[in-house]
């Protein structure tokens, strides 16, 4: 089974940026949509964005359109997330999750496989 692994979380100032990665452990990353979510604290996890298997289809929830991209390498096993212009509400644990299929989904409970998160913390 997939093994997912993110990094590149940190402490930021408002309006900076971070670069996300998320890599598998399975040459199988190719056979799974992709997304992001993240969860602050006495918050529930929410959608933040997601890829088809592909790379194609990205989708974002609102508060993050325009601001963030999700890409993906197949051949390095791994996702991405830029995050420009980042705000103090974008504090939180970002998670990378692997859905079985073509499409991604908003929904957390319908991916398989969880990271074990990286930490992003936006300064005002």
């Amino acid at each position: 089974q997939v093994q997912l692994v993110e990094s590149g979380g940190g402490l930021v100032q408002a309006g900076g940026s971070l670069r996300l990665s998320c890599t598998a452990s399975e040459r199988t990353f190719s056979d799974y949509a992709m997304g992001w979510f993240r969860q602050a604290p006495g918050k529930e996890r929410e959608f933040v964005a997601t890829i088809s298997w592909s790379g194609n289809s990205p989708f974002y929830t609102a508060s993050v359109k325009g601001r963030f991209t999700i890409s993906r390498d197949n051949a390095e096993k791994t996702l991405y997330l830029q995050m420009n212009r980042l705000r103090p509400e974008d504090s939180a644990v970002y998670y990378c999750a692997a859905k079985k299929g073509v499409m991604g989904s908003t929904i957390a409970s319908v991916y398989d496989i969880w990271g074990q998160g990286t930490q992003v913390t936006v300064s005002s």
